[in-house]
């Protein structure tokens, strides 16, 4: 099964805008590290559903301007139209692969895999995979896929861990079965939400993305 990885949000200062989530929540966060060959770098606050908030920033314009990675993409669109704040979702899979054939046999246009990788503050390097299914980003948001190196790559130390979670995720430009059927989830008639792992996805088709973190 898919699980909420992380939520991103656009900062024009990364490390400011952090500090106002965390002063606002209650939570914790840390530098991640840089992104050199995007232009970019992060801070991070995980949480105890194994999930994490991503404030992403760019140091280098040109190099971000010129990068063929959609995440990118839609981050420097955002802030160049100075639309800060959450605005991607990355879905935690094992099974990359699998969801490659999915996409081929279903016909439904993606991109990738793209390979990532950043220098952690401690100097280990994290690695990791995504795929993006087409979307346009200057109206609309698919969340994409991330396929980690391993799970130490993803769960962070106890000492890092804030005690909230993120317990809903509305998701605002997509019906339910669309979006089951773009990621081969399987919905339940009686649920107006799809089950993540560690998570759910509601569609309110309002055209934002919005959470809960309890």
């Amino acid at each position: 099964m898919l699980a909420l990885d992380h939520i991103v949000i656009a900062g024009k200062n990364a490390e400011d805008a952090s500090s106002r989530y965390g002063n606002q929540f209650s939570i914790k966060a840390i530098k991640g590290g840089e992104h050199t060959n995007w232009g970019t770098y992060n801070y991070l606050s995980f949480f105890a559903n194994t999930s994490y908030m991503e404030w992403l920033g760019i140091q280098d314009k040109e190099t971000a301007r010129a990068s063929d990675n959609p995440l990118i993409q839609h981050l420097v669109h955002m802030l160049d139209h100075d639309r800060p704040g959450p605005f991607q979702v990355a879905l935690r899979t094992k099974q990359m692969d699998k969801l490659i054939d999915h996409f081929e046999k279903q016909n439904i246009p993606y991109q990738g895999p793209f390979s990532g990788e950043r220098e952690k503050p401690d100097g280990s390097m994290l690695k990791w995979r995504m795929l993006f299914p087409e979307y346009d980003y200057t109206k609309e948001m698919l969340p994409f896929l991330i396929e980690w190196g391993s799970p130490a790559d993803y769960q962070a130390s106890t000492s890092l861990l804030n005690p909230q979670a993120i317990t809903k995720i509305n998701m605002g430009w997509f019906d339910k079965d669309t979006f089951a059927r773009i990621y081969n989830l399987k919905p339940r008639k009686l649920y107006n939400h799809l089950p993540l792992a560690n998570t759910k996805l509601y569609f309110p088709q309002d055209g934002q993305l919005t959470f809960d973190l309890v």
